[in-house]
This record gives C-alpha cells, sequence and structure tokens, in this order.
C-alpha cells in the first residue's frame, strides 16, 4: 500500500474483503446462482405458487449480494489509483483516491449494520406512530418535533415518507401521527426507536421560562401486505368420500359424493354434501378449506399486533429509553445503550444512526 495512501485508506481498503465471511457472501451468492439456474429450466413456471416462492428468495439475495458487489468494484477502483500513487505521485490522483475512500466509510457501515438484521420482518417498511404524554401543548409540541426528527432520517437514508393520519393540537403540536416509512430495512432500522422519549427543555409556552419535562411514546409496526396468499398444496390434503345423508326415497343418494377434506398441516376438516355431483362437493369444499386457512393466517397476524401492543410503556418518568436535554446543558442519552451525544441539535435533525447502530450492536437487532 503507498504511503501517500495513509491509514484511512488502508482501512477502508481492508474492511470489505473482511466483510465477505460475516456477510456470508460466498453461500449468498452460491445460493443465488442455483435459483437463477433453477427459474431458467423448462416447467419452472408450471407450479405458480413455488415460482413466486422462489423470486421472491432471489430478490431478497439480490438486496446483500448487490450492494456488496457495488461496494466491491468501488474498492477495486480505489486500489487501482492506490497502485498508480505507488509508481507516480500525483495530486489529481491523490484527492480523487481520498475522496472515494472517505466515500465508501459510510455505505460499508451500512451494509456492517444490516448483518445485524435477520429478522424475517426487518427488511419491510415501517408504520411509524406518535403520541404526546401529559402536559397539554408542551407535550404535543416534543411529538411534532419528533415528527420532524424521523422524516429528516428517513430523507437522509432516502427513504419515502406518507403521512397517514395526523391529528394537530389546539394550540401546536399534535396530538397523534401516524407515518408510513417506506426503504429496505426501515422496519430492522426504526424498530430501535420503540418507546418514551423525554424532552427536558425551557418551554417556550411558559410565560416563566421555566424548565420543563416532557414525554411521547414512539411504537413501530412492520408494513405487512394485507393480501393473504393461501396455498392448499395436494400433498397436505386427505380427501374422504361417503354417502351424503338425504331425506330418504328417491332422494337419498345411492353414490359416495359427499367430500370431507383435512388438511393435515393444521388438521382443520371440512365437509360438503350440498350436491349430488362429488366434482362440485369437492370444489366447494375446499373453497371452505381456502377460508379457514385464510382465517387462521388472520388470527395469526392478529396474535403478531398483540404481541407488539404489549411491548408499549407508559408516556412517564422511568419509562423512557432516550432523554433530549436542551436546558441547562445539550445531551441525548440513550439509557439502553448508555450512549451520549453532545449535539442534540444534530440529533433533531434526523442523525440517528449512531444510537441505532448502539441499539442493535447491544441486542443484536431483536426488538425489545
Amino acid at each position: 500500500m503507498p504511503q501517500k495512501c495513509g491509514t484511512a485508506c488502508a482501512i477502508s481498503i481492508a474492511v470489505l474483503p473482511n466483510s465477505e465471511a460475516i456477510f456470508d457472501l460466498d453461500v449468498k451468492v452460491a445460493k443465488l446462482t442455483a435459483l437463477e439456474t433453477a427459474m431458467s429450466e423448462p416447467g419452472f413456471w408450471d407450479r405458480a405458487d413455488t415460482a413466486r416462492n422462489t423470486v421472491e428468495e432471489v430478490k431478497a439475495l439480490k438486496r446483500w449480494v448487490q450492494p456488496f458487489t457495488d461496494l466491491r468494484a468501488r474498492l477495486d477502483h480505489a486500489v487501482e489509483l492506490a497502485d498508480l500513487l505507488e509508481r507516480e505521485s500525483d495530486e489529481g490522483i491523490e484527492g480523487e483516491l481520498a475522496a472515494e475512500v472517505e466515500s465508501l466509510r459510510l455505505p460499508v457501515e451500512q451494509l456492517s449494520l444490516r448483518t445485524m438484521l435477520q429478522g424475517p420482518e426487518d427488511a419491510l417498511d415501517a408504520l411509524l406512530t406518535i403520541h404526546p404524554g401529559a402536559g397539554g401543548t408542551e407535550s404535543q409540541d416534543w411529538a411534532e418535533m419528533l415528527m420532524r426528527m424521523y422524516t429528516r432520517w428517513a430523507e437522509r437514508r432516502g427513504f419515502a415518507v406518507s403521512v397517514l393520519d395526523l391529528l394537530a393540537g389546539e394550540e401546536a403540536g399534535l396530538k397523534s401521527v401516524s407515518l408510513e416509512i417506506a426503504g429496505q430495512y426501515a422496519y430492522g432500522f426504526l424498530k430501535a426507536e420503540k418507546g418514551v422519549h423525554r424532552l427536558v427543555r425551557i418551554s417556550p409556552f411558559d410565560s416563566q421560562a421555566r424548565r420543563h419535562t416532557s414525554f411521547a411514546s414512539v411504537f413501530v409496526y412492520p408494513v405487512v401486505d394485507d393480501t393473504i396468499e393461501i396455498e392448499v398444496r395436494d400433498e397436505d390434503i386427505r380427501m374422504d368420500v361417503f354417502r351424503a345423508s338425504g331425506a330418504g326415497g328417491q332422494h337419498v343418494n345411492k353414490t359416495s359424493s359427499a367430500v370431507r377434506m383435512t388438511h393435515i398441516p393444521t388438521g382443520i376438516v371440512v365437509s360438503c354434501q350440498q350436491e349430488r355431483s362429488q366434482h362440485k362437493n369437492k370444489a366447494t369444499a375446499l373453497k371452505m378449506l381456502k377460508a379457514a386457512l385464510y382465517q387462521r393466517a388472520l388470527d395469526e397476524q392478529e396474535k403478531k399486533r398483540q404481541v407488539l401492543e404489549a411491548t408499549k410503556t407508559d408516556n412517564s418518568w422511568g419509562n423512557q429509553i432516550r432523554s433530549y436535554v436542551f436546558q441547562p446543558y445539550t445531551m441525548v442519552n440513550d439509557h439502553r445503550t448508555e450512549l451520549k451525544v453532545g449535539d442534540v441539535q444534530r440529533v433533531m435533525n434526523g442523525d440517528l444512526d449512531a444510537f441505532i447502530e448502539a441499539y442493535l450492536k447491544r441486542f443484536g437487532g431483536v426488538a425489545r
């Protein structure tokens, strides 16, 4: 490595190669190659459900492989510039190399953070809600300040922000707001923000300029697709046929037209004997089974939502995850990780990555 490249350059150039094992890149590339080969084979699209699952898996793998590949190409370019400097001194090349090394820092750090986001919902968009605690206008103003902070954070990452619902306060601030933040791993990052946020400042709404403490709660949900696709495989169904129970006489079913279906993985049983045709009863029973499985999927989603709801805490003293102090000194203190940042204005302008990184490193990406 040339001396002109400097220590920072040497460190940056060392990061990506050593990260290949951390990212498990070889395994991901091999799996991606195998899946893409399978997609090119004749008959792949004949089974729509299997094909759709494969396509989704390919997309998920590419979300890992492509960013690393792009960084690898940029790193190779930096190494070429360093080789040129080793052979001949050139201020222009030296400046270009320094700029490239500096620009590599953030994407390398972001990619490293993503290794901690392996949950099934981490890659999804996020629904973020903010509610002020007790304190009237002061707390409502604090809730609006938090909304601005998260909007700025999302914009810094290139995420899209949509206001789904907003109830303004009578004098200032807001009583509640729901934001949809769309971007890769939005939920994985923002789940670190769940909890009560505490503000200490001289209130602009206090004529005596006294110091106030305010609270607001932030909650984050993963945005899941409303469409629940139900796949019923033939091998998962046991079908029994039997004679329908009729009213007697000429209406008694002389053949085994009634159908009973058992979904082996879940144990759900449905039956139909309304029609004289076994074929029609089978079609109706299949619809009934799909409806039962759909309701089961809805129930499971509701259970997950209730688990998330149970993690909410009161907007009060002792429950805060982070404190933002404006007076008598400036400090943002995360009580879970003990990370402290003195520049409170920088944080309020959306610079939250240090807190998110510390949370993910401390808790391994597990929502708490």
